[in-house]
């Protein structure tokens, strides 16, 4: 059988083994790449949406299970692949291209998701401090989907969480020029404010709630971010994740949420990789359930 099998490349040389290879691995990065880029965003539930349509193509082939009317209208779907995926993923593509051509990856350092307990007491503070004075903020906590689009109009600040530093940020005076917009948190530092997210066009949105609430819940729509959001008429604290707004939080109920979301995932992935397969640990990194 091993006889049979490489006696069909004894007709390759070494230089065809070697471009073979070659060609094998730059189309495995590219891959890795383009899930890389697309993990954590909403692109990746689209991309598995088609995979589950490719597979339902296949099934319906006349060779298999002979499905004549699916498999006319996948075929037709599946003509206009290339226009539709453009269509799909042209903020993913535009900013897999913009990175790309900064550091020749398509996708950013990846960054540690984690956040121990004191960044989030210091989170938790800034927070209840910003309600009682009505002083309205935006607080965005990146994890696995790369925010670097919306922070290139930002100001760099790379400082560690503090409630000083963060409440310092949002005070609405004209000569600061960080009050209007989001902080941005990545890698356990403050890294970006004044950061403008993308507002949510979701019409079912509670009409009482203001631009802060609507770009909260707009960047939970298209990333895994974490939002912390507090009100300037009310002082109410909120959370936004996975497009769903928890409203008018207590300090208390902020810092179990924010311990849900880190801490106690931090421990169960700590506890449960090492009991996972390789299968299991790549659908776990692409948020695939």
């Amino acid at each position: 059988m091993f006889e049979q099998f490489f006696s069909n490349f004894y007709d390759y040389s070494v230089m065809d083994v070697l471009l073979a290879l070659l060609d094998i691995l730059i189309v495995w990065y590219l891959l890795y790449q383009i899930l890389m880029l697309i993990r954590g965003t909403k692109a990746m539930q689209i991309l598995v949406g088609l995979f589950i349509f490719a597979l339902l193509y296949f099934l319906s082939q006349p060779s298999i299970l002979d499905l004549a009317t699916l498999n006319w209208v996948f075929d037709k779907f599946i003509s206009s692949i290339v226009v539709i995926l453009v269509i799909i993923f042209q903020e993913d593509i535009r900013r897999g291209l913009s990175q790309f051509g900064k550091s020749g990856s398509l996708v950013a350092s990846a960054s540690n998701i984690t956040l121990g307990a004191s960044p989030i007491e210091e989170i938790v503070k800034a927070a209840s401090i910003l309600s009682e004075r009505k002083i309205g903020a935006l607080i965005a906590i990146e994890m696995d989907a790369s925010l670097d689009q919306y922070m290139v109009e930002g100001v760099r600040v790379d400082a560690s969480i503090s409630k000083e530093l963060l409440v310092a940020l949002f005070i609405p005076y004209k000569a600061n020029p960080t009050h209007d917009g989001a902080v941005i948190i990545r890698n356990h530092r403050i890294d970006r404010a004044a950061c403008f997210l993308p507002l949510s066009a979701n019409d079912q949105i509670d009409k009482a709630l203001g631009t802060r609430h609507r770009a909260a819940i707009g960047l939970s729509e298209s990333t895994d971010a974490v939002i912390v959001v507090v009100s300037e008429e009310t002082g109410a604290i909120s959370i936004a994740h996975n497009e769903q707004l928890l409203r008018k939080l207590t300090p208390e109920a902020l810092r179990d949420e924010l311990h849900k979301l880190f801490v106690s995932n931090e421990d169960a992935n700590s506890k449960n990789n090492n009991g996972l397969s390789l299968f299991q640990r790549l659908k776990k990194l692409l948020h695939i359930s």
